[in-house]
């Protein structure tokens, strides 16, 4: 079956919108095309979340304050800090059509699994993950999150698929996704992010060391591989397949949701890991090769061109095809200077990550899954 790409120019003009990365979407959109992938794809038109859709994870409260927030462009609403709207989440105008486009798509994205009209679906623009439902009262938009879209799209996969398996290769710790599925054995969630003291979403909620790996019903079913500056493709790549190894052997998951933040690739202004395309290309092929129904989504990735680069290359190697070097001329040509290639070259910074600690965190993963039953 085909691939399914979730798209509308409607949807790509909503995420241009979002401040922290304006015109990413259409970026990431025009490289696709200009390479010629659409036409391998069958191009799926999102639909806006419903509030209903929305409430299956988010409190009514915090939609409702959101919408309200969001209707009055009103950044200083007295109750928004509450909700963690304000610093990294602005309530900007339009927030809540935004939050719902994603949404949306994301859940679009799960329904064309669900139906079985593909085996793979991407939403580039989706992928937010910090957003919390956070007790009953408050919810918090936490991260550039206003919604989590990865936790609608797995509980819409959860109508069909029993064991689902949520994979983070973002930078930040999958915080927002570990939570919400945190007291059950049906979605396991796995995150390599980097781990150190005061890095997001980090030290505030003291989450995301190898240690946290769920709770009650839920306990070993969140796994957590923190990491230091400097990765590159080979070790990153090392870790993720020896850790996903396992993890297939011990979950045996019916269905995958793919986070593919590219703020862990050189040349992001986070400034952290030091990876390429390649190397996330290599670890996506690993779980596509396992041939389960997979969600693929964005997240991260503050340096425009080289997150539509990424997000490109990905997206070639899902349909199994080859890039050429030259970016081709389109749009947004003039982005890619000075070199106008498709390629990322690693920066000359140290890797901080020590052999003998990789494999002790390793070690513990591998003991922590022999719980999984």
């Amino acid at each position: 079956p085909p691939v399914a790409y979730v798209y509308s120019p409607e949807y790509a003009a909503v995420c241009d919108s979002l401040c922290k990365v304006p015109k990413r979407a259409s970026m990431v959109h025009s490289l696709i095309e200009a390479y010629s992938l659409l036409e391998h794809m069958m191009i799926v038109k999102p639909k806006v979340a419903s509030m209903e859709e929305m409430a299956s994870f988010h409190t009514d409260a915090y939609l409702q304050h959101l919408q309200k927030v969001s209707e009055d462009g009103d950044d200083d609403h007295p109750e928004s800090v509450e909700y963690g709207l304000g610093y990294d989440c602005p309530a900007t105008e339009g927030i809540f059509d935004y939050a719902a486009a994603v949404g949306g798509a994301t859940i679009t994205a799960a329904q064309c699994l669900l139906d079985g009209k593909c085996k793979v679906a991407i939403n580039w623009p989706g992928g937010w993950h910090h957003a919390k439902k956070v007790g009953v009262v408050s919810d918090s938009a936490s991260g550039f999150c206003y919604l989590n879209d990865a936790v609608l799209g797995i509980l819409r996969l959860r109508q069909k698929f029993d064991r689902i398996l949520y994979i983070d290769l973002d930078l930040h710790h999958g915080d927002g996704v570990e939570d919400a599925f945190s007291f059950t054995s049906k979605v396991m969630t796995v995150s390599l992010h980097k781990f150190s003291p005061g890095f997001f979403p980090g030290k505030l909620t003291l989450g995301g060391d190898v240690t946290d790996v769920g709770l009650g019903k839920g306990r070993y079913y969140s796994v957590n591989v923190p990491i230091q500056d400097g990765i590159q493709d080979e070790k990153y790549y090392q870790i993720c397949e020896t850790v996903l190894k396992e993890v297939y052997a011990a979950f045996n998951p019916e269905a995958v949701v793919l986070q593919l933040g590219a703020d862990t690739i050189a040349g992001d202004p986070m400034c952290s890991f030091n990876m390429t395309p390649e190397g996330v290309g290599k670890c996506l092929k690993y779980v596509l090769q396992w041939q389960l129904a997979t969600l693929i989504l964005g997240g991260g990735g503050y340096n425009l061109a080289n997150t539509a680069r990424c997000w490109t290359y990905l997206t070639g190697v899902i349909l199994g095809r080859t890039l050429s070097s030259e970016i081709p001329d389109h749009e947004f040509f003039t982005e890619y200077g000075p070199d106008y290639v498709l390629e990322i070259t690693p920066s000359c910074r140290p890797d901080r990550n020590e052999p003998q600690k990789i494999q002790e965190i390793l070690n513990m993963i591998k003991g922590n899954l022999k719980h999984v039953v």
